[in-house]
């Protein structure tokens, strides 16, 4: 699964949102996991000071972000079929201009066979 973290990627670009270690961030993990379920994650001090995150999951998607510092922007390196830092940012995006996650406040269905839907406005993920 971590052998993709260290190639170029399919896609290369320079996040616009300071680095973040996903799992230091509960709000934000929580509406990854929705959305994405079972993403590992690894964080590693580089020489000089910079910082690399690693984000892998099982369905081959990757992404790593490399920054020089914890507050610069990133340059993110993605592969697999799914883009994890895009998802990741459509999240802080919401977060950002909203002060909340969809998540938060969420009206919870469950069906008899026990399938699991929260839902709140136009947003909604089904376990």
């Amino acid at each position: 699964m971590w052998a993709a973290a260290d190639g170029d990627g399919e896609e290369v670009s320079t996040s616009r949102y300071p680095l973040l270690y996903v799992p230091d961030s509960w709000d934000v993990r929580s509406m990854l996991e929705l959305e994405a379920p079972a993403i590992d994650y690894r964080m590693q001090r580089n020489d000089g000071g910079g910082l690399t995150v690693r984000m892998a999951h099982p369905d081959g998607s990757w992404a790593r972000a490399e920054a020089a510092s914890r507050r610069a922007s990133p340059t993110v390196h993605q592969g697999g079929p799914r883009r994890l830092w895009d998802m990741l940012e459509d999240i802080r995006d919401r977060l950002n201009m909203w002060g909340e996650l969809p998540v938060y406040g969420a009206t919870v269905t469950i069906t008899p066979d026990g399938e699991t839907t929260l839902s709140r406005g136009r947003w909604s993920a089904t376990l």
